[in-house]
């Protein structure tokens, strides 16, 4: 069952869509990046939902005309939406910018953060909780965040993670094709 929904604490106006799984399976976190609200990540979470996992998609709380919302305020909104669903410690995630804001999420909230996934790596240093393990999954054609971006990152956290590449799959991957970069994700956690 998908439930688009908004959550307004502080009259914060936070965009998310529960793709809530039959039965009690693991559960999944995702930021679509930056100008990506909407369905951007919803094919990947729709198949995921088909496999039994539970998929939180966190988007931008809307602003004030002229106004942008900060990094520090996605960090911020993504923990929000998360305790005010009642998802604990899971995979936390997203694409290019997304996955920043995930980056920085689970520094912040360590309690929750099983693991992170980045789906395209920005070249940023931001912090990613330590010793949970990170999967990256990039796409070989990509010009916005390049292949180069995951491996520098994989080099410097040798030991926790690993790269699955997208053959062919240009920035929007995940977009383009969402049915390899679902079935990387469920492949690499074993959540089938």
């Amino acid at each position: 069952m998908t439930q688009n929904s908004i959550f307004e604490p502080d009259g914060r106006a936070i965009t998310y869509v529960d793709e809530m799984s039959e039965g009690d399976g693991p559960a999944l976190v995702l930021i679509p990046g930056r100008g990506l609200e909407g369905g951007a990540l919803g094919s990947v979470a729709h198949i995921l939902a088909g496999e039994g996992i539970r998929v939180l998609r966190i988007g931008s709380r809307a602003a004030d005309e002229g106004d942008q919302v900060t990094f520090d305020q996605r960090v911020q909104d993504a923990s929000d939406v998360m305790d005010h669903v009642g998802i604990g410690a899971t995979w936390i995630g997203g694409h290019s910018v997304g996955g920043t804001v995930a980056r920085a999420l689970s520094a912040k909230r360590t309690d929750r953060a099983l693991g992170v996934l980045l789906l395209g790596v920005e070249d940023v240093d931001v912090p990613i909780a330590p010793a949970v393990p990170v999967l990256i999954i990039q796409g070989s054609d990509d010009d916005v965040t390049p292949a180069a971006n995951g491996e520098k990152l994989q080099a410097e956290l040798p030991e926790r993670a690993s790269i699955v590449t997208i053959d062919g799959g240009g920035h929007l991957f995940p977009v383009s094709d969402p049915v390899d970069t679902a079935f990387a994700i469920e492949d690499y956690l074993a959540w089938d």
